[in-house]
C-alpha cells in the first residue's frame, strides 16, 4: 500500500456523492497518497469509502476512524475484506473507540474500559468467518491510539496508528512506543491564514468540540498542557500547537516536524471559516508546495 508522505483528511459528507467522488479524484490527481474520512454524524464509513474508491483510480481511502460501536466485529471484518478484495492495496481500515458522549449519548451503548473493548473487538475480528471471495494481499488496519496502552495494542495487533488532534511532540512519543516498523499517520489541521485574530478564531471553532472530549484533554495534558489552556476556547499556545496557521512555510515546517518526530504519513485537514465548505484551492496550494 502506497500512502506517500502526505495525505488529505477531509469531511466530505456535506457534498453529494458525485461531488465527493470528484473531490477524491482531484486529491488523487494532485498527487496526495491518501484520503482520510471520518465516521461521526454523517455517512457510514464503509459505504462512504466504497463510493470514494469507485470514483477514483489509484487513491488510498482510509477511515479516520471507523467506530467500533457502530457495528459488531464480524461486520467490521467483513466490510474491510470486501473493500480490500474489490480495491487491492487501496483501502486502509482505521478503527477507534470514539468518545463516551458520542457512544453513550448518541448510540446508546455503554462506554466502559475502552482498551479492553478494543482488545476483545480485535480478537473477534480475527476469528470472524468470511465466506465471500477473499482479498489478495495486504488488508491492513490501524488504531486511533492516543495513550500509551492503546499505542502498545496498536503495535502488537495492527499495522500502526492514526492519532488525531495531536502535536509533533505526541508523534515523537507515539513513535517511541510503536517502534520502527509500524505505520504512524497523525492528522494535522492547517489553515492558510496569516492574520492571527482571524486564524485563531477559525481554529477555535474547529477545536471547540474536541477540547470538550475527555480523551483529547487527557492526551494534551500528558503532552504538557494545563487545564487553563482549555479555557475560553483554548489558549493561544494550545491553538497554535494544534492548528498550523499562517503562510505555506509555517505549514511546511509543521509537516516537517511531524516527519522528523517519526511520522511516516501526515494527514492534512484544511480548515475553513465555514466547515461545510471544502477548500479545494487550498489542496492545490499544498500540493504545489509540499509534494
Amino acid at each position: 500500500m502506497e500512502l506517500g508522505r502526505i495525505g488529505i483528511w477531509a469531511f466530505l459528507d456535506m457534498l453529494p456523492a458525485r461531488e465527493a467522488q470528484a473531490a477524491a479524484r482531484e486529491i488523487e490527481d494532485l498527487g496526495f497518497g491518501a484520503l482520510w474520512i471520518p465516521e461521526a454524524l454523517g455517512r457510514e464509513a464503509f459505504t462512504s469509502a466504497g463510493v470514494l474508491l469507485a470514483g477514483s483510480a489509484r487513491l488510498v481511502v482510509a477511515t479516520g476512524i471507523a467506530n467500533i460501536w457502530a457495528r459488531d466485529a464480524m461486520a467490521m471484518a467483513g466490510g474491510q475484506k470486501t473493500l480490500c478484495e474489490a480495491y487491492p492495496g487501496r483501502f486502509l481500515l482505521g478503527m477507534g473507540v470514539s468518545h463516551a458522549p458520542l457512544v453513550e449519548g448518541l448510540r446508546g451503548h455503554e462506554y466502559a474500559k475502552p482498551l479492553t473493548a478494543m482488545r476483545r473487538y480485535l480478537d473477534a475480528m480475527d476469528k470472524a468467518p468470511f465466506t465471500a471471495a477473499p482479498p489478495i494481499g495486504e488488508c491492513p488496519r490501524v488504531l486511533a491510539a492516543l495513550h500509551p496502552k492503546m499505542l502498545e495494542l496498536a503495535r502488537e495487533r495492527t499495522s500502526g496508528s492514526h492519532p488525531y488532534f495531536v502535536t509533533p511532540e505526541h508523534t515523537a512519543r507515539a513513535r517511541q512506543i510503536l517502534g520502527k516498523d509500524r505505520l504512524l499517520a497523525p492528522e494535522q489541521a492547517v489553515l492558510l491564514e496569516t492574520d492571527p485574530e482571524t486564524a485563531r478564531r477559525i481554529a477555535r471553532t474547529h477545536m471547540a468540540i474536541y477540547i470538550g472530549l475527555p480523551n483529547y484533554r487527557r492526551n494534551l495534558i500528558a503532552t504538557g498542557f494545563a487545564e487553563e489552556d482549555f479555557a475560553n476556547g483554548g489558549s493561544d499556545r494550545l491553538v497554535d500547537a494544534i492548528v498550523a496557521w499562517g503562510d505555506i512555510e509555517v505549514i511546511r515546517a509543521r509537516v516537517a516536524a511531524h516527519h522528523a518526530a517519526g511520522a511516516d504519513h501526515v494527514c492534512l485537514q484544511v480548515l475553513t471559516p465555514n466547515p461545510a465548505i471544502v477548500n479545494r484551492d487550498a489542496w492545490r496550494v499544498l500540493a504545489r508546495a509540499l509534494l
